[in-house]
């Protein structure tokens, strides 16, 4: 693995090097490649923790959770957000910031009318200078939860 991403890696050549360094791919995307969680030998999930190439080289590492409307059905959207803020105190405590949230209505696919959940998502992100120093950071990311669990009490 080269020590830095030239200012025109792609996420292709970000792929190889992330299976050259042990990492699953789950797919590439124009600007950046989503790494597998795997759940069962022959089962592998978005596992949140998404890599992409800067313009000027350095690479960054983003995070996406998410808390669930059908988890927290009484919830105002300002509470949902809040559970998903305390979800990602660990990554914010390790050099990560938030930079997005997203409000994601998950549909029907044979009734795209009938919306089934909603996901309430909060986009982190970490930028290092080189993809060697992004794999500690992703391998931290993988570590933690990325959703919100019903069970887990508000504070």
């Amino acid at each position: 693995m080269s020590t830095a991403a030239s200012p025109t890696t792609t996420p292709q050549q970000l792929k190889k090097a992330l299976i050259a360094s042990g990492f699953e791919v789950f797919r590439t995307l124009p600007e950046e490649v989503v790494l597998a969680e795997r759940v069962r030998e022959n089962l592998i999930l978005d596992s949140g923790v998404r890599v992409g190439p800067l313009g000027d080289g350095r690479v960054r590492v983003r995070l996406v959770l998410r808390g669930q409307r059908s988890d927290f059905p009484s919830d105002e959207e300002a509470t949902l957000f809040e559970r998903v803020r305390k979800l990602a105190e660990p990554a914010l405590a390790n050099g990560f910031a938030e930079i997005a949230t997203h409000v994601n209505p998950v549909t029907d696919p044979a009734d795209p009318e009938r919306t089934l959940d909603t996901f309430y998502e909060v986009f982190l992100a970490h930028e290092v200078a080189t993809l060697e120093d992004a794999v500690p950071v992703l391998k931290f990311a993988l570590g933690l939860e990325k959703a919100v669990a019903a069970h887990v009490a508000h504070t």
